[in-house]
């Protein structure tokens, strides 16, 4: 009897169910129902810690393709928090070893973006057999070409930026649209690309409003009565980029805004004429179904896991290198992060056709 335990941990996106399907699926057909005991952990590595899990049946597994979220619930549970036996008088890694353990399992399957990966690394040397599948809608999970999620949060934030295009340009005004992504300005370079923002502003690029509103001034020489920003949750002034983490830390403790996006109108509302809006979709860019794209990734990584499963091939998360299937070694991708090259190819075309990215 082969017996694998499933649970997916940290931020929900688009895909987890279909990713969850894909590695059922592939399994039952190689082991057959009788000789196959998937266990569900509920709400990620907090089922695990205190043994919240239950037998799943092969009819879970059905009808989930295209349904957001994930079945089997998830929460954060923050890297330092896991090794601090401190709160809550438990030791959360021996007790998920234990849980393991009691479970009998042959494989965790774990499912996660960076610091679920930090976590499942810590298992994995601890002697557990882990198989991960990256997921995150930022995109910046070390070893992977992309994850599963972020081009369905791309599609979401596309259809934003079209939806604010027409009403940008009826009222001749200035939109600021701020997107997620505290460290990685994938997702809002590519909702950016596709949703032909004149201005985008990504963590990796300090930004300098007196360059924004040049870039606004010069539109308006052209013509242009809008202009559309958009910006990730994590983007920062040059100025504010040079602080120490410390005096960083201080300034948002003590700024009045809830948000960059509101701090950037503001300042650009004070040294310009035009009228600025801002807009927030916030956690719209994780909900719904999976885009097409992201169904069939899923469904490849979930099939992956299952064949590194089946051949015993532990302590790897399965990736998309070079448009195919790879399996990269665990301690090669925790803590890890994956930012935007400055002379990427995206950043570049960015440039080529006019995009400014306040620098």
């Amino acid at each position: 009897m082969k017996r694998i335990g499933i649970l997916t941990s940290g931020g929900d996106c688009q895909g987890l169910n279909a990713a969850i399907r894909g590695v059922a699926k592939s399994l039952y057909e190689y082991y057959g129902e009788k000789n196959l005991n998937i266990y569900g952990i509920r709400d990620g590595y907090r089922g695990l810690i205190y043994g919240d899990y239950h037998l799943m049946k092969r009819d879970n597994f059905s009808g989930i393709l295209t349904v957001g979220g994930t079945i089997l619930g998830t929460s954060r549970q923050p890297f330092k928090l896991i090794k601090n036996n401190d709160i809550g008088n438990i030791d959360r890694i021996e007790c998920m070893i234990n849980n393991y353990k009691k479970m009998k399992l042959d494989c965790l399957v774990i499912m996660g973006g960076n610091g679920t990966h930090k976590t499942a690394n810590l298992l994995s040397q601890e002697g557990l057999n882990i198989v991960t599948l990256p997921k995150t809608i930022d995109n910046d999970l070390w070893g992977t070409d992309i994850t599963f999620g972020f081009q369905s949060a791309v599609n979401v934030a596309t259809n934003v930026l079209d939806c604010i295009h027409t009403t940008a340009s009826s009222h001749s005004r200035v939109f600021i649209i701020e997107l997620m992504g505290h460290k990685a300005g994938w997702l809002t370079l590519h909702a950016g690309l596709a949703g032909g923002a004149d201005i985008i502003l990504i963590p990796e690029i300090p930004y300098d409003v007196k360059s924004i509103i040049d870039t606004m001034n010069e539109r308006s020489l052209k013509y242009k009565k809008f202009s559309i920003i958009v910006i990730a949750e994590g983007a920062m002034s040059k100025e504010y980029f040079k602080l120490s983490k410390k005096e960083q830390k201080e300034k948002r403790k003590q700024s009045h805004f809830p948000s960059v996006s509101y701090e950037l109108a503001n300042e650009i509302s004070n040294l310009s004429k035009q009228e600025i809006k801002v807009t927030v979709p916030g956690h719209v860019q994780r909900g719904g179904s999976p885009c097409p794209f992201d169904r069939v990734l899923s469904t490849r990584f979930g099939a992956a896991a299952a064949d590194l499963i089946i051949n015993e091939k532990y302590g790897y998360m399965v990736a998309w290198v070079n448009n195919s299937i790879k399996s990269v070694l665990l301690n090669e991708v925790a803590g890890k992060l994956k930012l935007v090259p400055k002379d990427s190819i995206d950043v570049k075309t960015a440039r080529n056709v006019g995009v400014s990215f306040g620098d």
